[in-house]
């Protein structure tokens, strides 16, 4: 199993064309579950059989073949890794949070896949292994656009403070808090779906295409990187106003790449949010189309639950995602 994120501050600094970056996100469940069934090689027809259970598909997959079918993530995943010549697998992935959530979604299956597949060979991956490895899968055998933070946060688990020095080189410092603190941050978080999966290709290749141009230390930038330092700093300081405005600097800070990464839909949420006193708001991922916004509650219970009514109400596709911190990232074990 592996946490999805929110709340990614820093964003797009995580990226080879910023060459270096700080982020702060959170690793929350609901998680990606990877199972895996084994058997002797001569008890099963199909040396892998995948089961991709949120689309209802399953299917052989070949790990060795050349190219990819239905699943080109899970199946690039199967191929790097590898399957032992003497064992046959039926493999079944599920998530719980919605594909194209903007919430790392895809990282944190291909973290739990990676982690469940490692365990059948000798040795093993340590955490930041295993978000490198999933990072690789996407960037170097898919050819995708990637940041780091994704596989990090769903390998690490908690909050955690990232500097990357060097693309893809990063440290991750958890950031650690007393329960008063865990527990407020985790009753004051909302995680708001926009009703329809994540899509903003074509913007992404032009904000990309402009920062390339621009350099990494570019205005634009900075200001996406200068959001992480703040976030940690106000969660350990338990100050949760300060950790609020710095969600709505990132999320402006991201209208100033594009006004498109802050759809409508996200700002209808946002003003919602707003009137019902929410202290803090971010659009997860690299925002765009669809996705999801995070929002940080102020301090009345009664409030959060009247502005999670009041968005669900105002836009039949919206609706919330309840989310628990995850203090753990990718967990593996063994039953009989």
């Amino acid at each position: 199993m592996a946490p999805i994120r929110i709340c990614d501050n820093g964003g797009w600094t995580d990226t080879w064309f910023a060459e270096h970056g700080l982020i702060f996100n959170i690793g929350v469940y609901p998680y990606a579950e990877v199972q895996i069934e084994v058997w002797p090689r001569e008890q099963r027809p199909e040396r892998v059989l995948l089961f991709a259970e949120n689309y209802g598909e399953r299917y052989a997959v070949q790990p060795d073949a050349p190219g990819w079918d239905r699943h080109p993530l899970l199946e690039a995943a199967i191929g790097r890794m590898g399957v032992p010549d003497d064992l046959a697998l039926g493999i079944t992935v599920h998530s719980e949070a919605p594909a194209g959530a903007s919430t790392g979604t895809s990282a944190a299956v291909t973290v739990a896949l990676i982690g469940a597949l490692d365990r059948l060979s000798p040795g093993r991956l340590t955490p930041h292994e295993v978000a490198y490895a999933a990072h690789a899968v996407e960037t170097e055998m898919l050819g995708q656009q990637c940041g780091i933070q994704d596989q990090l946060c769903s390998a690490y688990g908690g909050v955690n403070y990232i500097e990357m020095f060097k693309y893809p080189h990063a440290a991750v410092s958890p950031v650690q808090v007393p329960n008063s603190i865990w527990w407020e941050l985790e009753r004051r978080l909302v995680l708001i779906y926009l009703g329809h999966a994540h899509s903003s290709s074509a913007v992404h290749r032009q904000v990309i295409a402009e920062l390339k141009q621009e350099g990494a230390e570019c205005r634009r930038l900075e200001d996406l990187r200068q959001t992480a330092p703040r976030s940690r700093d106000a969660l350990s300081a338990g100050d949760f106003d300060a950790l609020g405005r710095a969600m709505a600097e990132n999320t402006e800070a991201q209208r100033r790449l594009h006004p498109a990464l802050v759809g409508d839909e996200a700002l209808a949420v946002i003003d919602v949010a707003r009137a019902h006193g929410a202290v803090g708001w971010k659009v997860n991922g690299a925002g765009g189309d669809g996705g999801s916004v995070t929002l940080l509650a102020g301090p009345a219970s009664h409030q959060k639950r009247a502005m999670v009514a009041a968005i669900e109400a105002s836009n039949a596709m919206v609706r919330n995602i309840p989310v628990y911190l995850s203090r753990y990232g990718l967990r593996v074990w063994e039953t009989t």
